[in-house]
Formats: structure tokens, sequence, C-alpha cells
């Protein structure tokens, strides 16, 4: 009974070892996960993709909440949706100018100040954000909720475009 059991162990710990030593080729067909051959074009495809679906999705969630909730509702939600696009074109000229930083290179678009400029300007954006989301609270008297839905679009684009670059 003894060498059943030292069989049934010397099986399950073959079979473990062959798990642990597969190749990522045969768990992934095309040789390599889709996240290790993603390029600095591929983000800004990423992105653009992101900023047309935010502006497609604010301007048509804000329409209807114009209709459903009235007007100040639903310009909280675009001056949200608003946002939310600046918010991505101004993280891209941040990862570019960091990425142009790491390989070296100084000039291209997005790259010609010095870090401590770029890092400044977009903090600067960031208070010039954060203000029109306070002036639009004042004036528009909408609901606070839409706003943060509209500021929440860019999240959820950016976190749809990213499961679908891991899938394949």
């Amino acid at each position: 009974m003894n060498e059943a059991n030292e069989m049934s162990q010397d099986s399950s710990q073959d079979s473990s070892q062959d798990s642990s030593q597969t190749p990522v080729s045969q768990s992934h067909p095309s040789g390599s996960h889709p996240i290790l051959d993603f390029s600095d074009a591929d983000l800004a495809d990423l992105l653009r993709r992101v900023v047309r679906g935010t502006a497609v999705i604010g301007v048509v969630v804000a329409l209807v909440l114009w209709l459903a909730m009235g007007w100040p509702t639903g310009a909280l939600f675009a001056v949200g949706a608003a946002i939310s696009i600046g918010s991505i074109y101004e993280w891209g000229r941040l990862f570019r100018h960091i990425a142009a930083r790491m390989d070296g290179r100084t000039g291209g678009r997005g790259s010609g100040f010095g870090t401590a400029t770029v890092v400044g300007l977009f903090l600067l954006r960031l208070v010039i954000f954060a203000a029109v989301i306070y002036g639009s609270l004042k004036c528009f008297h909408g609901s606070p909720i839409a706003l943060l839905c509209g500021l929440g679009l860019a999240l959820a684009g950016l976190v749809w475009e990213a499961l679908r670059v891991l899938r394949g």
C-alpha cells in the first residue's frame, strides 16, 4: 500500500512540474502576450480610441440627461466628459514626454520642454480643471453625480481599451 501512495505522489509531482514548466508559447498561440509587444504607437492609438469613445458617449448621455433631467444636469455631465477628454490628452502628453526621456530623445512633440516645465504645466492644468469643476457646480446647480459620472468616462474608457488589449 505504501508503494501505491508513493507512485501517486510521484505522478502528482510530475504533473505539477509539467504544468509549471509549460512554455508561454503553448498558453498563447501567437508566442507572446499582447502587452509585451505594446509600443508607443499602440499607446497613441489606444488613447485616440478612448478620446473618440469618451466624446461620443459624453455627447449622447449629455443630450439624454438634458431631455430627462434638465439642462443643468446635462451641462454638468458634458463638463465632466470634456474634462475627461482633456485629462486623456494631458496624460498622453506626459507619457510621451516620459517615453522620450527614457529613450534619450530630447526633440519631438511634447518633449521640447524640460521635465520640470512639463510636470509644472501638467499640475497647472489640473488646477484649471479643478477650477472648472468648482465653477460649473456653482453656476449650473445640476446634479453633482452627473459631473462625477462624466469625469469617470475617461477611466471607464481606459479600462475598456486595456481589457481589449489584454484579451488580444
